[in-house]
């Protein structure tokens, strides 16, 4: 079998990138479909099992990797068959089914590539949950860590994947049409082996077909914003709104962060909402310097995918517990500062000691610290009772700037 195509028959290089992609998307898309579920399980709190989670965390892994697959398989596939000859129609007469047929081709064409590079961009985007299965990273050049960029995308990679199915659909439905009812070479022409196939005449005409596929896209995707499904995805309760607080320093700027390692990877997320109310004074070197106290808005933390998990009932529950506190008393050691206190989350109450660095230039101080977390002192996350999962252990960074609030005279 020659390895090109001819003016009537496909290589059989051809026949192996389309069997192969065949074998992929029809792979992939049913994947697709179990993995979405059950992470609806989790995030609705049905199933939180360490077992289930990894489960679902392997499928969607599975999934992406074999999306780059069928993405970089479809390139290769696309430049290959740009450079053979197309044998022509098998009824070239019949202008509408030609049309259609043309139609539905560049749909998947297009979509091959569309399709995993909407799930790609979605993917790096957003942070955490699933890493694809290679050695070059997770991110992509030029695409940021967004969570209104990984919302669209995840809204575009849902609309394009239902255009592919449609497309797909119609192209089985095409194949098996020209198979059974008008018993043509259409089908076999694309199967290896040896088959008879008739000179068909040449003419494939591609303005109109794409015209069509564009159209058909851009009617898909208008649909989808009709139906705000490009939106950050989020069904995370209301943040509290925390009220500004007076106190001898006022914060001006400032990060609340927390890490979490999930499979092994990473997560990071902030609090876009918390106060400190503070009252310091430098000049003490031994004793109690000051004392503070944080209020954090739970609601308002960013965890990239794994957001609305973190705001359910087994883990921060933002619904019944909006916010954590934490007071304490600053005092001077040999090497910086340490907040000793008390922190509540969730209802419970533990003595946290948070050590950190202090620089005071006149009125304004800047200070950064650190500590680690259980989780489950805080009865975070008590399905997971092991950590191959979920690590027990949340880093939490804390930097800001404060200005000396002026004396009255």
């Amino acid at each position: 079998m020659a390895l090109a195509n001819t003016a009537d028959r496909y290589g059989s290089l051809t026949k192996t990138f389309h069997w192969l992609t065949a074998l992929l998307i029809i792979t992939l898309i049913p994947l697709g479909v179990v993995a979405n579920n059950m992470a609806y399980d989790i995030k609705t709190g049905a199933e939180t099992s360490d077992a289930f989670v990894a489960q679902t965390a392997w499928l969607f892994s599975l999934h992406k990797t074999m999306g780059v697959a069928v993405f970089f398989v479809a390139l290769a596939r696309i430049a290959w068959a740009l450079s053979q000859p197309k044998p022509g129609l098998m009824h070239p007469d019949r202008k509408v089914e030609s049309l259609a047929a043309e139609t539905v081709h560049w749909l998947l064409y297009g979509s091959l590539v569309v399709v995993p590079l909407s799930g790609w961009i979605h993917h790096a985007a957003a942070v955490g949950f699933a890493p694809i299965w290679w050695p070059f990273g997770q991110n992509l050049p030029l695409v940021p860590k967004s969570e209104a960029l990984a919302g669209a995308m995840a809204g575009a990679h849902w609309v394009l994947t239902k255009v592919l199915a449609a497309a797909l659909i119609l192209h089985i439905a095409g194949a098996l049409k020209h198979h059974i009812i008008d018993k043509d070479a259409t089908l076999k022409r694309m199967w290896f082996g040896p088959s008879d196939v008739p000179t068909t005449a040449h003419g494939h005409k591609h303005a109109a077909p794409v015209t069509a596929a564009l159209a058909l896209w851009a009617l898909a995707l208008s649909g989808g914003a009709a139906l705000g499904v490009y939106a950050p995805h989020s069904d995370v309760v209301s943040a509290a709104e925390l009220e500004v607080v007076q106190s001898d320093w006022q914060v001006q700027d400032g990060t609340l962060a927390i890490t979490v390692t999930q499979l092994g990877s990473e997560v990071e997320g902030q609090f876009a909402d918390w106060t400190a109310a503070i009252s310091f004074d430098e000049t003490v070197e031994n004793g109690t310097a000051g004392t503070v106290e944080v209020t954090v808005s739970i609601g308002s933390l960013t965890l990239g995918s794994v957001m609305d998990q973190a705001m359910g009932p087994d883990f921060f529950n933002a619904q019944e517990f909006p916010t954590a506190t934490y007071v304490a008393d600053i005092v001077p050691v040999v090497d910086g500062y340490e907040a000793q206190g008390t922190l509540t989350i969730k209802g419970q109450s533990m003595p946290v000691t948070l050590p950190f660095g202090l620089s005071i230039d006149g009125d304004t101080a800047s200070m950064a610290g650190g500590l680690t977390l259980n989780r489950l002192d805080f009865n975070v996350g008590e399905t997971m009772a092991d950590e191959s999962s979920l690590a027990f252990a949340v880093g939490v960074d804390v930097d800001l700037t404060a200005t000396r609030a002026p004396t009255s005279e």
